[in-house]
């Protein structure tokens, strides 16, 4: 199974910059599409930042201009700045990656990061 680990949260002020990593684990995996998604409280999980196949990337509306995902191939990892932080950023953050292992497709979800911006 792949494994998804988030880090990089914390409380930061309204206008900061904060950069979540998602590191991913496992043996003989690929990955095709990479995925931030955060939750704040009493809302439904949305997706803010997404890679397919490495090429098409999308941002929500709320977030354009402002967070940046990017991925290192070598580290399995997976990036997102994000600058001019405003309160209602405020939320769980997600990581999701899907691809193959062993031949099989997966779909792995991270535990999850806070994120906090005071006003």
């Amino acid at each position: 199974q792949v494994q998804v680990v988030e880090s990089g949260g914390g409380l930061v002020q309204s206008g900061g910059s904060l950069r979540l990593s998602c590191a991913a684990s496992g043996s003989s995996f690929s990955i095709n599409a990479m995925g931030w998604h955060r939750q704040a409280p009493g809302k439904q999980r949305e997706l803010v930042a997404g890679i397919i196949s490495g090429v098409t990337i999308n941002y929500a509306e709320s977030v354009k201009g402002r967070f940046t995902i990017s991925r290192d191939n070598a580290k399995n990892t997976v990036y997102l700045q994000m600058n001019s932080l405003k309160p209602e950023d405020t939320a769980v953050y997600y990581c999701n990656l899907r691809g193959s292992q062993y031949n099989v497709r997966y779909d792995s979800w991270g535990r999850g990061t806070q994120v906090t911006v005071s006003s």
